[in-house]
This record gives C-alpha cells, structure tokens and sequence, in this order.
C-alpha cells in the first residue's frame, strides 16, 4: 500500500510557497547577500570538488565527499573513513551505488526507495559501521545521489512531524497531483536564483532547515532520537 501524500504535502506546501522561502535560499547560499552575511557551510555540499554524483566518481566514496558531509556538521569516524576509503566497506558501497539510479524522486519508482532496493541496502550498510548513524548515513547517500535521496535530519523531521517512512513518504508527495510539488520546488529554486545544480530535494531540504533550525536548538522538539529514514 502506498503512503497517502496529503499529510506531507500539508506541511510542505505553506513553507515552500511563503516568500520567507526564497528569502531563506538566498541567505544560505549567499546569493545577493552583504560580505559580512552569515554564511552557511552547507551552501557547499553539492558544489565541492563538481559534486558527488560527477561521473568519475559517482560511484565511489571519495575524500572529497567526506569532506563535503562535514560542510553538514556531521563527521565520519577514522576508522570508517579509511574502510570507505580504501577496505571492503568502500567496495560494498561501490557495488550497490553502481545500482542506485541517478535521477530526480520525482521521476523514480516506489520500487527505488524501498526495502530491499540498493539504496535501502546502501544506508543499511552504512547505519550499520561503528559511529555513523542514521543523519550522517543519509548525508553521504545524498552526497552521491542528490536528485534521488534528501538530506534528512533532526531538524527537518521535526518540521514535518516525524513521517513513517520517509522517503517513501516524500516520494509520494513529490508526485502527487502530477508531481506539483517538485514543480514548485523547481519554480522556487528558479526564482532565487540558486543554480540547477541544487536539486529539488536539496532545496526543499534547505527552506525546511532554515525554518526551524534556530528554534529546534533551543526547545524540546519531537525530532530527537532514532529514526529510520528508509522503507520502515
């Protein structure tokens, strides 16, 4: 059976069609914005190094994705860095990347997302080393495939109040009623003026995060603790 989209769509629609949302893109990735700004490091996630999913390399973990998973305030432990690097993990990875497909949510199957799809196995493998939990798995998978898997975090289920599955749950929000929220992810993306290479999960991610970030430091929001972020 599949997710109702209504719930997510509820929830993301005000905050994606408010104008504070394009105002938010802007000051994130620093677009028209005074040089003594505040500056996110994340504006640099997809862009470092040409990004993770460039075609030499979209399919290995590399040190520069480690790097750009640290622009998101989240760090790999040595010892899985170096297994990712230059071990078995690194393999691992590699094999079920090569069958992760490269395309927008919008535009993928139910069946790409969901148990027992490589991407499912891909942040199985990863949840499962010492150290990496469930946010920084989710990092590194949207490193390598931006169009296909959201960052995804304390901050942004809380906003969203915790879906099910969420993945599965986003997917199906982003086509319903003939993908209309991708579309307006894409017309807001357009006019901010951030550049195509942030994806519409990537800038739906972002207008989420900005919301509520500084709110969620400081209160006792329903997004602490364990989740899984896959097809659970």
């Amino acid at each position: 059976m599949l997710p109702d989209p209504q719930p997510l769509i509820s929830r993301l629609h005000p905050l994606i069609a408010s104008d504070q949302a394009g105002e938010d893109l802007r000051r994130y990735f620093g677009i028209g914005q005074p040089p003594d700004a505040p500056s996110f490091t994340g504006a640099r996630f997809e862009h470092l190094a040409g990004g993770g999913d460039r075609p030499a390399t979209a399919n290995v973990v590399t040190a520069d994705d480690l790097i750009a998973v640290q622009t998101l305030s989240v760090t790999i432990p040595a010892e899985a860095a170096l297994d990712l690097l230059e071990g078995r993990l690194g393999v691992q990875l590699s094999e079920l990347l090569h069958e992760i497909p490269n395309l927008d949510m919008a535009e993928a199957d139910a069946a790409d997302l969901a148990s027992g799809s490589p991407a499912d196995a891909a942040w199985r493998l990863l949840t499962g080393q010492s150290g990496i939990g469930w946010v920084t798995a989710g990092k590194l998978l949207a490193r390598k495939r931006p169009r296909l898997l959201p960052v995804y975090d304390q901050v942004v289920r809380c906003v969203l109040g915790r879906p099910t599955s969420f993945w599965l749950d986003l997917h199906a929000a982003l086509r319903a009623d003939d993908h209309a929220l991708h579309h307006e992810l894409l017309a807001l993306r357009c006019s901010a003026t951030v550049p195509q290479t942030v994806s519409a999960l990537r800038t739906c991610d972002v207008v989420l995060w900005m919301r509520h970030h500084a709110e969620h430091r400081t209160t006792n929001c329903t997004g602490q603790g364990h989740q899984s972020v896959g097809s659970d």
